[in-house]
């Protein structure tokens, strides 16, 4: 996995053995998201981007900028699951999946417009980010993520 140091604008790549459209419903559908993105139940469609806590809480609630599946989705990220990060500015997270010869593609994440939401910038960045994609990797090509401790057959992709 590739992971810049600069926290207002972090990027972060990684190869996933799976088809565009099932890493494009992992990130923008609920009951995917929630096993691998800490439990957020995210929903992502072309106007709204929707987080919600395990609990029902509102983790984040955003406008869409870009909404092309299943190739590119750019969103705001307003951290509302902490009280100190909620009171940041918004920033952006942008997702784009690029198919690759050998049937993967490689993921990339870039999560900037930072410089307002310092708390934001450093809760994310390092294992943060790396955590939620290595467990969307494994989420993709085992059945299983990383928090979860049984496999299954079909993720429902």
């Amino acid at each position: 996995m590739i992971a810049t140091t600069d926290l207002t604008t972090q990027v972060y790549q990684v190869f996933i053995k799976a088809e565009p459209e099932k890493i494009w419903q992992a990130i923008t559908t609920p009951d995917l998201s929630a096993r691998y993105f800490y439990g957020a139940r995210i929903e992502a469609g072309p106007e709204r981007y929707i987080s919600h806590g395990p609990d029902g809480s509102t983790w984040g609630d955003g406008p869409v900028f870009e909404f092309d599946p299943p190739r590119r989705l750019v969103h705001e990220w307003h951290s509302g699951y902490d009280p100190d990060l909620a009171a940041e500015q918004p920033s952006r997270v942008i997702w784009e999946i690029e198919p690759q010869d050998g049937g993967y593609c490689k993921l990339t994440v870039t999560h900037d417009k930072l410089d307002g939401a310092p708390k934001t910038a450093e809760s994310v960045s390092g294992p943060g980010w790396m955590f939620v994609l290595s467990s969307l990797k494994t989420l993709m090509e085992t059945g299983t993520s990383l928090t979860e401790s049984c496999p299954i057959t079909d993720t429902g992709a």
